[in-house]
């Protein structure tokens, strides 16, 4: 059986080097180009630079070149490469798999061209966990949401410079659409001082930084006489790239369309409680 050929796009960046990581270590799949425009990363190998030992895969600059060669696109660098990744894709009929957040309205636009003609799978995070997390909390704010207080825990390493994570905003905007609330709206990101009873309508958000904390993430349903708690742990940055690389092996030979984490586990239809 052949190996997926793989491209990964953002190859010297945290995210980028486990995927190499992970590839490396993958019986099905075989990474056939790096790209990355860093200085101190361009013409290394870059299973040395992730650590792996060495691919003869040296890391290269140009994007359409890379992706020219492969059969799947893997994408977690920044906004300002996502337009020239997308075309690429689009020349090449590549699906691609997108880790990127940030994106603006151009980058968007291009992404919804570029599923016209390849399939794309778009994420914020592809942890497995966290996408069934956020089905259940789904579910659980559809059964009790309406007479529940709704509060939503985050943690994380000491140097994480925002707040709230993204996947904390998602799990908040998923519970605010099954409730029919509009988070911006309704949101509360900080309490102190005298803050009078709280409002029924609101959706909390705690934030803590400490050590080296990977990701915690809890939603909480407080109701008189009892309270539901769904957590997620991640003690490895492996996961999110564990997950991407399973969705690039998913996404090869799909219709062209948009997908997330949801389609690739086969959740996009989850049954209702």
């Amino acid at each position: 059986m052949s190996r997926l050929q793989v491209a990964v796009v953002g190859a010297s960046g945290r995210m980028g080097r486990m995927l190499i990581e992970v590839i490396a270590g993958d019986e099905r799949a075989e990474l056939v180009a790096a790209v990355d425009r860093a200085p101190h990363a361009r013409g290394r190998d870059a299973g040395e630079l992730a650590g792996c030992g060495a691919l003869q895969v040296e890391i290269e600059s140009e994007v359409a070149a890379a992706i020219a060669r492969a059969d799947v696109v893997i994408d977690f660098s920044l906004p300002q490469a996502t337009s020239a990744v997308a075309e690429a894709c689009r020349v090449h009929a590549t699906p691609l798999v997108l880790g990127t957040t940030g994106l603006g309205e151009a980058e968007q636009a291009a992404l919804a061209e570029l599923a016209e003609r390849v399939p794309l799978v778009q994420a914020a995070n592809y942890s497995t966990g966290v996408t069934l997390l956020t089905v259940l909390v789904e579910q659980a704010a559809r059964a009790i949401g309406s007479h529940s207080d709704i509060e939503i825990i985050e943690a994380h390493h000491r140097h994480k410079v925002d707040a709230p994570s993204g996947t904390a905003l998602r799990l908040g905007e998923a519970v605010a659409a099954v409730l029919e609330r509009d988070l911006k709206q309704c949101a509360v990101y900080g309490r102190e001082g005298h803050t009078g009873v709280r409002a029924h309508e609101t959706i909390g958000f705690a934030t803590l930084r400490a050590g080296d904390i990977v990701g915690e993430h809890t939603v909480l349903f407080a109701g008189d006489g009892e309270r539901l708690e769904l957590t997620h742990k991640a003690s490895s940055r492996t996961t999110f790239a564990a997950g991407a690389v399973r969705a690039a092996h998913w996404v090869v030979g799909q219709p062209a369309g948009r997908y997330d984490m949801r389609d690739v586990l086969g959740l996009s239809t989850a049954p209702s409680l």
